[in-house]
């Protein structure tokens, strides 16, 4: 079993930043490949971006490509989403995720464990 926590959510003006981070327990992670979705109201759950078990092997939607970098930190069992250049529709509750396999970690039905989101809020 694996517990996911994000935090680092919040209400930011548009073009600004925030940086969400995703801490794990019960398991080490870098066993696992990991990522973040986000949901935004009467949308689909959707892939935001990913990062293999050693970071060597980076996801990015196109709609966050240049704007936003994940990272993550082994050792602490942690991994991050700074978001650069916010959008109003980049509004949405963000959650954390972990996968075994690379091509489950962007696919929302095949994720394992999930964290319990953070709201990411973006005025105009």
């Amino acid at each position: 079993q694996v517990r996911l926590v994000e935090s680092g959510g919040g209400l930011v003006q548009a073009g600004g930043s925030l940086r969400l981070s995703c801490t794990a327990s019960g398991r080490p992670v870098s066993n696992y490949h990991m990522g973040w979705f986000r949901q935004a109201p009467g949308k689909e759950r959707e892939s935001v971006s990913a990062i293999n078990f050693s970071g060597s092997t980076i996801y990015y939607a196109d709609s966050v490509k240049g704007r936003f970098t994940i990272s993550r930190d082994n050792p602490k069992n942690t991994i991050y989403l700074q978001m650069n250049s916010l959008r109003p529709e980049d509004t949405a509750v963000y959650y954390c995720a972990t996968a075994p396999l690379w091509s489950s970690i962007v696919d929302a039905p095949k994720v394992n464990y999930w964290g319990q989101g953070t709201q990411v809020t973006v005025s105009s």
